[in-house]
């Protein structure tokens, strides 16, 4: 595999990271009152990534005409049912619910944005272009992305009493995924393009379950709402401009 296609798949991977270092930045945990505002931010962030980085691009990937929603609906009622799923089997030694969907979510939700990196670079590789650009900005679009996403993972297991090393690791694994699917759409780059609507939707529906289910709930006042509408345009300026 070409080193520049590599260095690109791992971008995204190197933003998640760095948002994750913010727990460093802490002396101790945040308050009451700066966890509500952090949910709410993590909220917006994860709803306007949920729109402009997955459904979105799932439509119009499939390139359905008027029935492009289809897998995109299809998709995100399966991501729906998975995190539902997956909560009820969570044992009841795990005591902040929250924090695990969270990361659960984020996970979940880079799974399709490694795959999509990927897809972009083996289409550049397939079409013989010596510098993919087009594939290299749309993986520094999402790594820029990745830098809050890698915060509202890390910050709520540091505000759950997680050190900052356990914190900051957090947050690393959860980007971790991406690298790793953007690889293997490369190697095997003709086998999953069908699937990309479906896996993009899936992530959003799991995404957006998690932010009606637990973090709105929790994050449940001025200030959390205030942090929502502030994360929300936040994430969708990234995703507009650098899309």
């Amino acid at each position: 595999m070409q080193s520049s296609v590599l260095q690109g798949i791992l971008l995204p991977f190197w933003g998640t990271s760095l948002g994750a270092a913010c727990v460093f930045c802490l002396q101790r945990a945040p308050s009451a009152v700066l966890r509500r505002v952090l949910e709410g931010f993590a909220a917006g962030v994860m709803t306007a990534a949920s729109v402009w980085s997955l459904l979105l691009p799932a439509i119009d990937w499939a390139d359905m005409g008027r029935w492009s929603f289809l897998p995109a609906a299809g998709g995100f009622w399966l991501g729906v049912l998975f995190l539902r799923l997956l909560e009820r089997l969570l044992p009841e030694a795990v005591t902040d619910r929250s924090t695990t969907m969270t990361l659960l979510a984020v996970t979940l939700h880079n799974i399709p944005e490694g795959m999509a990196v990927g897809a972009a670079y083996a289409g550049c590789v397939a079409a013989g272009a010596a510098a993919p650009a087009a594939a290299f900005t749309l993986a520094l679009a999402i790594a820029i992305q990745n830098v809050p996403e890698g915060a509202i993972v890390a910050l709520p297991l540091r505000t759950a009493g997680a050190g900052k090393g356990r914190a900051f690791l957090g947050g690393v694994l959860s980007g971790a995924v991406e690298p790793l699917f953007g690889v293997l759409v490369v190697l095997a780059a003709a086998r999953v393009h069908a699937l990309m609507p479906w896996l993009l939707s899936f992530a959003a529906g799991a995404m957006l379950y998690v932010v009606a289910e637990e973090l709105l709930p929790r994050a449940g006042s001025r200030r959390g709402t205030c942090g929502f509408l502030v994360g929300f345009l936040f994430m969708m300026v990234l995703d507009v401009a650098l899309g």
